[in-house]
């Protein structure tokens, strides 16, 4: 899909460029900038994805895929150069104005950049939701931000084309260069986050309510849970609190039924790995094993497994 997207692109790129061409308008030149990026950040975009779908290997046992925070990053630092560009070149025509000349070609082929930018960004943003990818998620919201910005301008080009006031083509111009600095800025955050291994509650809220539904009378406590992204592929670890009684084969088994949970759950594109923890007495007043024969208190309450207690570094009611 991105191969397509990095064409199409460029396309667009060179229809920009000729659009400033025959019009002047710093408000089109904006947009033709913020193509730039779309063709250089596409293209790396497109290798750092073929990249990250290596299989691991000795040097990297995590795969490769750490290389889509590193390309979202830098396509987030050029769209906001790009966005202070923009904002240069207008301030610098206030002073030095340039006469705008057909703006109904301009505005017409505007209109169709701007729709297929939104097209491809929405097929971006869907297709980066359902694989988990960051990368695909940042192209289609910098192609999102460039049809949003080529609605603006449109609006502008219009007013100037009925009213005759060129200083809005800077104005409009402006507008939208912090518009896409913003843009750059967002996706450089999420980025930077992705690289530090900042924590994905949404993600791991939607796994433990899945365990706790699919939760065994013997899987007494999770603590500890943390994930990693690399790229597509999760990385889990977390403690698992099963019976103490329990011996090395039944422990596993509890612990592989687990990891086969969680795997399913992201489509087997999740590592897992577990430490098994036994139970104390203090797990006695939570337990749901009825069949216990080293209860030491009975069982007074029922514990579900939330987001908040399963991250935790302690097992419950400790």
């Amino acid at each position: 899909m991105l191969s397509i997207i990095l064409v199409v692109g460029i396309l667009l790129f060179f229809l920009k460029i000729w659009l400033y061409w025959i019009t002047q308008s710093n408000a089109i030149l904006s947009d033709a900038l913020e193509s730039t990026v779309n063709v250089f950040a596409g293209a790396f975009a497109l290798y750092s994805l073929i990249l990250a779908n290596k299989p691991s290997d000795k040097k990297h046992p995590y795969g490769h895929g750490k290389i889509e925070f590193l390309s979202a990053s830098i396509e987030g630092a050029l769209i906001i150069a790009a966005g202070l560009i923009i904002i240069v070149k207008s301030i610098y025509n206030f002073y030095n104005p340039a006469p705008i000349e057909s703006l109904e070609l301009g505005i017409i082929f505007t209109l169709l950049s701007g729709g297929v930018n939104l097209l491809m960004g929405l097929l971006l943003i869907n297709r980066g939701k359902k694989v988990r990818s960051l990368l695909m998620r940042a192209s289609g919201k910098h192609l999102m931000s460039d049809a949003y910005t080529s609605a603006g301008l449109i609006i502008g080009l219009v007013i100037i084309h009925f009213t005759d006031l060129l200083w809005l083509d800077g104005v409009v111009a402006i507008v939208f260069g912090g518009i896409i600095i913003y843009s750059g800025y967002q996706i450089l955050s999420e980025s930077i986050d992705g690289i530090m291994d900042g924590a994905d509650f949404e993600t791991l809220d939607k796994l433990v309510n899945h365990l706790q539904t699919v939760r065994k009378e013997d899987w007494i406590d999770i603590h500890k849970m943390r994930m990693i992204k690399y790229g597509t592929f999760l990385h889990f670890d977390c403690h698992v609190t099963v019976p103490r009684f329990y011996t090395i084969e039944e422990g596993h088994a509890v612990i592989d039924k687990i990891e086969e949970e969680i795997a399913a759950t992201f489509n087997n594109q999740a590592e897992v790995f577990i430490h098994v923890d036994a139970c104390i007495p203090a797990s006695c007043k939570h337990c749901r094993m009825e069949s216990c024969a080293v209860r030491a208190v009975p069982r007074t309450e029922d514990y579900f497994w939330k987001l908040d207690t399963v991250l935790e570094n302690k097992k419950y009611g400790l």
